[in-house]
């Protein structure tokens, strides 16, 4: 659990004081992912950077399993948190497992835990460690570099992880590729994560909670779908867009469609080839309405995990979660 009490940041700037941080309260419980959302110069970095001390706190206290981070030595607080940036930070002169052991040997990990632990790792990144032991960084792709970095802030085990924008500078497929990976080792080892993000999108795809800043001022702190459907202020319904209940949409499969509206599946004389478009029970409905937005029969079919269909969905279906007239979906999702 990280409680932030009363935390400000502040600056001197010719003659002036500047708060870069103003008495931010919040509380991220154990195993959440929190986004810090925000526009550049919002103060999101900053706070992220006074949990690990790179920036010193001006006012008030940060505590992580319940101990304040001044009490802590500021090299053991560093070993213990995981940081991650957009950079990605490796060093070039080292090789990928030279990289990721980087902290397992300040520690004094043996050559044999080391060798394990970086397998383990490369094998939860989807990355073969046989064919990266060696490598460079500068022989990877940006997105191979990401998941090196992610991996680095992995390897001995810290209970909290710091990353920020970790995949901002990549390309859409491959950023929604690595957001997914995330997602997916974040199920296993369950770290207490904070997240920075200037992507309203990305913070409600990985986000437990999410927290808007605006001039150093926390608007809102809540669950996405808090905040997709109730914004406290203009300032926060402006930053997160009009079309909120489209992205409400993300937060959402089409079993939770299906099940919430009560929905009789048909099933009978369903045609469905191999390469027709479909969707599964855990698509979620943002997925789904754009294939629906592809299908010339304004119907998708419904597949099991064997791709055996199980019903189909229309536009109609919709109506339920986004208080748009089907007919005006197309024109409001694009």
């Amino acid at each position: 659990m990280i409680t932030f009490k009363n935390v400000s940041k502040i600056y001197n700037s010719s003659g002036k004081q500047v708060k870069a941080v103003d008495n931010v309260n919040m509380t991220i419980e154990k195993g959440e992912i929190c986004v810090f959302l925000g526009p550049s110069g919002c103060g999101k970095t900053t706070l992220l950077r006074m949990v690990n001390r790179l920036v010193q706190i001006s006012d008030g206290t940060i505590d992580i399993g319940g101990k304040d981070i001044y009490s802590l030595d500021a090299i053991e607080l560093r070993r213990s948190i995981g940081y991650v940036i957009q950079q990605n930070g490796l060093f070039p002169n080292m090789t990928i497992e030279e990289n990721i052991n980087v902290v397992p040997k300040m520690l004094g990990w043996d050559q044999a835990k080391m060798k394990k632990r970086y397998s383990e790792l490369m094998e939860t990144m989807g990355l073969n460690p046989e064919e990266y032991r060696k490598r460079f960084p500068w022989e990877l792709s940006g997105g191979q570099q990401q998941r090196i970095g992610v991996a680095r802030a992995m390897a001995a085990d810290p209970p909290v992880m710091l990353m920020d924008e970790p995949f901002g500078a990549l390309d859409p497929i491959i950023r929604e590729h690595l957001q997914n990976e995330f997602l997916r080792i974040q199920k296993d080892v369950k770290k207490t994560i904070l997240f920075v993000s200037h992507d309203i999108d990305e913070a409600i795809r990985l986000g437990d909670k999410i927290a808007i800043f605006n001039k150093g001022q926390l608007m809102q702190f809540g669950t996405p779908d808090d905040i997709l459907a109730n914004p406290k202020n203009d300032f926060v319904q402006d930053f997160i867009g009009s079309d909120r209940e489209i992205k409400r949409l993300t937060l959402l499969t089409v079993k939770d469609l299906l099940n919430k509206g009560k929905k009789a599946i048909r099933k009978s004389n369903i045609q469905f080839e191999a390469d027709d478009s479909f969707v599964t029970p855990d698509t979620d409905l943002r997925t789904a309405l754009s294939e629906l937005l592809s299908s010339p029969s304004g119907e998708v079919v419904i597949v099991d995990q064997n791709h055996h269909p199980l019903g189909v969905i229309s536009f109609s279906d919709f109506d339920l979660f986004t208080g748009v007239h089907p007919t005006t979906l197309k024109t409001v999702i694009q």
